[in-house]
């Protein structure tokens, strides 16, 4: 007797159809991919990481149809979608533990992929020693009698650059005392010429002094003439003048004396 028909709704079928795509090509591709991988740590991380990732979605898709059992219209149905879900479950489990199965062997295939490189290196580098070894044994009289020379030359160069510098220096020293002898002759030049100036102003502020003094004491003396003037007119002669105010009152003989005087020229 065939199997019956499903009788699952179109949204159910197709996401339980995507589903086992996810799950075949997680169990077909990717993890044999990772299992195989060897080529190096990066490599095996992003290959992780995309297992990890699709086996999120793989397992969101089992929650989902999880969550649709309760959701379907008869018993039939749910009892097959309860079925498809478990033996996802059981997949997704199986997947889990096959993508943690496939990392430890990547992980050890990396390991020893560069545990032999490791060996194979030290290897080249122990013969590649030897041989250095010969060559450094054969050419280290050589290098000796070259290091002497390079030494020699090299304290004789010293001792020259040391001799330059002290010449450069003695140089340099030389011509900033020679610019200062220079600067300091300008500068007594300057002086020289300020202080005849200087003299010459000094000489004149002198005669000028004098002058100013002499114009100040004839001044103070016409001051003073004038004051003393003064004082005379309205002390002195307006004193004698208080003084002798009786005197207006005195009969004036002087016109008498003239007649007489006359007469007794006309006698004689």
């Amino acid at each position: 007797m065939p199997p019956l028909p499903s009788t699952l709704d179109e949204e159910t079928t197709s996401l339980i159809s995507s589903a086992h795509r996810r799950q075949k090509d997680i169990s077909d591709f990717q993890i044999p991919r990772l299992r195989t991988c060897a080529d190096g740590l990066a490599t095996q991380q992003q290959l992780a990481a995309e297992l990890r990732e699709d086996l999120d979605v793989f397992a969101r898709q089992v929650e989902t149809l999880d969550i649709a059992v309760d959701d379907q219209r008869d018993e039939r149905d749910r009892r097959e979608l309860r079925e498809i879900v478990h033996e996802l479950q059981c997949s997704l489990a199986s997947l889990r533990k096959d993508a943690r199965t496939a990392l430890l062997t990547s992980k050890r295939a990396i390991d020893a992929k560069q545990l032999s490189k490791r060996e194979e290196l030290l290897r080249s580098s122990v013969l590649r020693e030897k041989r250095t070894l010969n060559e450094k044994l054969t050419e280290d009289a050589l290098m000796k009698a070259n290091n002497d020379v390079t030494e020699t030359l090299q304290r004789t160069i010293g001792l020259m650059q040391g001799e330059l510098e002290r010449s450069v220096l003695s140089t340099q020293l030389l011509d900033s005392s020679t610019a200062a002898l220079r600067s300091t002759s300008s500068t007594h030049d300057v002086l020289d010429g300020l202080m005849v100036t200087s003299k010459h102003l000094i000489t004149a502020l002198e005669k000028s002094d004098w002058v100013d003094r002499l114009l100040i004491l004839a001044g103070l003396a016409l001051l003073m003439l004038v004051v003393l003037f003064i004082l005379k007119q309205r002390i002195v002669d307006r004193g004698v003048r208080i003084a002798f105010w009786w005197m207006r009152f005195m009969p004036d003989f002087s016109g008498d004396e003239a007649l007489v005087r006359m007469e007794r020229a006309d006698v004689l």
